[in-house]
This record gives C-alpha cells, structure tokens and sequence, in this order.
C-alpha cells in the first residue's frame, strides 16, 4: 500500500493522478446535470491526434486513465528494482512518454468501437414532429388524453401524446395535423386533417 501511494505523489504519476481527479469530477458534475458531455468538442479537435468519432471528454478521460495506469504501475515497479534515485528518475521521465504512446494506442484502438454510441447527427427533436400528420391510436382525444403515431422525416416512428381542444372530434385510426408542441405538458396539439389535402407526388 505504501508503494502504491508513493507512487500516486511522485513523478510521473502525480501528473496523471492530478488529471484523474479533474476527470472524475467533471464525469460527476455530468451526473448531477451541471456539465455537458460534450461540452469541449467546439474547442478542441481531436481527429488531430486520431481519437475522433467520440466526444472529446470520453477520448481525454480514456486517455488519462489508461496514462494513470501504465505510470502507477510502471513506477511501483522502477521502485522495488533497487536501482539509485538518478537511475530510476531518468527511466521515469522514459515511463511518462511510453505511457502516453501506450495509452494514445489503445483510446485510439477503443474510439472506434465506442464511436457507434455517438452518431454524428442527432435523432429527432419533438419539436420536429410539429407540422407533421399522424395516425390516432386511442378511442379519443380531448383536452386531457390522447396518443397518436407519427413518422419522422428520417423514416422513424414514433407514438406521443396529443391533445385536442373543443371540434371535430378525434378517433381510432384518423388523421391528425401536429400544429403545436407543449413544453410543459410534453405532449402536442393535434387538429383533424383532410388526407385529400396533402400534396401529392
């Protein structure tokens, strides 16, 4: 236990442990909602260093982790070599940059897999639904309860909650026009809508 706390302070590690401790904290403030996962892409371009594809907080803290590791390790074992303080403090300075090559090799080789998880475009906001038609899919709508089907322009579909004010009354199976989303409520204002009326072709 010595060793390896006496490893966490001095150099290289203590580099690395200092940066670990920033990323557990952002990933804790992105917990709580006061951060954004995303939130370094505009200012910083990792595709320069190849580790594109994911955002730059996920390839940064998969970087320092695995930087952490390989200095930890490496320096707890320089240390029970028994070599002189000279010795072991030059091989350190070797250990930090072959811990860095070593890490940027295997985010790099994790980015890829992990690059699926994050599409470069963003699916379909709610607010993309309105001017939409959709199909009812309850007995009826009123003020208070209904739910509709609706399909993006991207081809997905999608069931949300609608509502209707005082007029032709909704049912199973007819078409509605999506005319208005409610933020607070989450659901959207639905109007009957003439299928003679879409455009064609």
């Amino acid at each position: 236990m010595a060793e390896f706390l006496h490893a966490l302070a001095t150099f290289p590690a203590v580099l690395f442990t200092a940066a670990l401790v920033v990323v557990v904290g952002f990933w804790l403030l992105v917990l709580l909602g006061a951060a954004d996962h995303d939130g370094f892409d505009a200012d910083v371009d990792a595709d320069a260093l190849n580790l594109g594809g994911v955002p730059v907080s996920v390839s940064a803290s998969l970087l320092i982790s695995f930087a952490w590791f390989f200095t930890v390790t490496g320096s707890v074992l320089l240390a029970r070599t028994g070599w002189s303080d000279a010795l072991v403090h030059l091989l350190g300075a070797a250990l930090l940059f072959a811990s860095l090559f070593a890490s940027w090799r295997l985010t790099r080789g994790l980015v890829r897999p992990l690059a699926k998880l994050f599409p470069d475009e963003p699916g379909p906001s709610r607010h993309d639904f309105v001017g939409l038609t959709c199909t009812i899919r309850t007995g009826r709508v009123d003020a208070d309860f209904g739910q509709a089907e609706v399909a993006a322009r991207d081809g997905s579909t999608a069931v949300v909650q609608v509502r209707q004010n005082d007029g032709a009354r909704l049912a199973l199976g007819s078409t509605g026009l999506l005319y208005a989303y409610d933020d607070a409520g989450e659901f959207f204002w639905v109007a009957p809508f003439d299928t003679a009326l879409e455009p064609r072709g």
